[in-house]
């Protein structure tokens, strides 16, 4: 009788303070390979904290974070980036004067410790082929999001942590954007997805952790979590 695989992530107790302010208290989860699970919760309730913990750019005070059954939680963001952790930006960091190839160039040779990835490739998958010679700060917001998420993924990833991707998206190009994150997924890589759009989150996954003060208030299918009293009271401050 087979047992089911080891998750690909798993945090145990996680804690988070800044000063005498708690941000992340006693989170909890695991991912498997291949799999989207929705990260949602009010303003400040620890959404993108939790990110920059498990990709190193912050360090939990307490608890553990084991990433493909090794204990990451003091390993330094750039390694992390190279064993396969990598992260989008709610705000995308690219470099604005170089090229949009040059971008996915310059973050497969500091990122990918194990191979080159295929540049040509990259650049259809996030549909900028034809805009690979033009400079990135000559973009859209949606081709700067697409070229963000395009140099996270040159480094290789088995864990994509993606940060408020459909903020100021119209539907066609949330629709796009949906399609890959479900392509990606279907290729192994684990995504965590940070993000306030439920409908648009609701296309990808129903598996949401919910946080609110930095606590975890819910873990489930994004229907029940609809419905769960302590999710409504965090979101519109009053029980159903």
């Amino acid at each position: 009788m087979s047992s089911n695989p080891p998750p690909l992530l798993r945090l145990e107790g996680v804690n988070k303070r800044f000063g005498g302010h708690v941000v992340l208290n006693d989170v909890s989860f695991s991912l498997a390979p291949g799999e989207i699970v929705g990260l949602v919760g009010p303003n400040g309730s620890g959404k993108t904290t939790t990110i920059n913990v498990i990709c190193g750019l912050y360090r939990a005070d307490s608890g553990s974070i084991v990433f493909d059954g090794k204990p990451v939680h003091r390993v330094p963001m750039h390694e992390l980036a190279r064993i396969g952790i990598n992260r989008t930006f709610q705000v995308p960091k690219t470099f604005r004067d170089m090229t949009v190839r040059e971008n996915i160039e310059v973050a497969a040779y500091f990122g990918h410790a194990d191979q080159r990835a295929d540049v040509n490739a990259l650049l259809r998958d996030i549909d900028l082929e034809a805009q690979a010679d033009k400079l990135a700060g000559s973009l859209t917001v949606n081709q700067q999001k697409l070229l963000d998420l395009g140099r996270a993924l040159a480094t290789g990833p088995k864990l994509l942590l993606v940060d408020e991707i459909g903020a100021g998206l119209n539907p066609a190009e949330l629709g796009g954007i949906a399609e890959l994150l479900r392509k990606l997924a279907q290729r192994g890589i684990a995504l965590i997805v940070v993000e306030h759009l439920m409908a648009f989150l609701g296309s990808i996954t129903q598996r949401v952790i919910v946080l609110g003060a930095g606590r975890m208030l819910f873990e489930g299918s994004l229907d029940a979590a609809s419905r769960h009293p302590e999710v409504v009271a965090a979101f519109f401050g009053e029980a159903a």
